[in-house]
């Protein structure tokens, strides 16, 4: 089993209008491209609007709405969470899709890639570490973080400037290791004993 690749959910968080998520999710994919390891589902939540009332027995339409995503993050090995910072935190849409599941992040790794002005959304990852920790997720130490990124990609989310390129493709290389480690690792422990039981 931990030689076959590991599925890994890339929730991509902004549904804001104008959104620059897309463009970090570009760059993302180039950085999980050159590994054979890793299976990529990209979960952008701007194609997943999922109902903002919670509740335990969903009707018809937010069943249909959540049957596009729930079976996605419970078959995910890992997840990498694309956020900006709004008001020194997350956006609401990442929080939602969060608190709709339960079991699905269960005894799972997490990284963050963020994105922002001067704290190149840092504050956001360091609200998001506890939430996850609720849902008895691992979130992985290292990450990646974008300062005031406008304007230094291209369309296809390339870096336009390439020393500050190499340095993040170094900095997802170090991410993508540990993500591994922890994403193999928990996969076997779950195979061998279900989580909570």
């Amino acid at each position: 089993m931990s030689d076959s690749p590991y599925r890994l959910a890339v929730v991509v968080a902004s549904t804001r209008e104008g959104r620059f998520g897309p463009t970090v999710a570009g760059w993302f994919a180039e950085q999980t491209a050159q590994r054979t390891d890793i299976d990529v589902d990209v979960i952008d939540l701007a194609d997943h609007p999922l109902p903002v009332n919670l509740s335990s027995d969903p009707g018809p339409e937010a069943a249909a709405l959540l049957a596009e995503v729930s079976p996605r993050l419970a078959e995910a090995d890992a997840f990498v969470v694309i956020t900006p910072e709004y008001n020194h935190s997350y956006p609401a849409s990442v929080k939602n899709l969060i608190d709709w599941h339960y079991t699905q992040w269960q005894a799972k790794p997490v990284g963050f890639i963020s994105y922002g002005g001067l704290s190149g959304g840092l504050r956001a990852v360091e609200h998001l570490r506890p939430v996850f920790a609720e849902l008895h997720a691992v979130t992985i130490r290292e990450t990646i973080s974008f300062h005031s990124p406008w304007g230094k990609f291209d369309d296809n989310g390339r870096h336009l400037d390439e020393e500050a390129g190499t340095a993040a493709a170094g900095a997802a290389k170090v991410m993508l290791d540990q993500l591994t480690w922890w994403a193999l690792a928990l996969r076997e422990a779950r195979a061998a004993r279900p989580y909570g039981n």
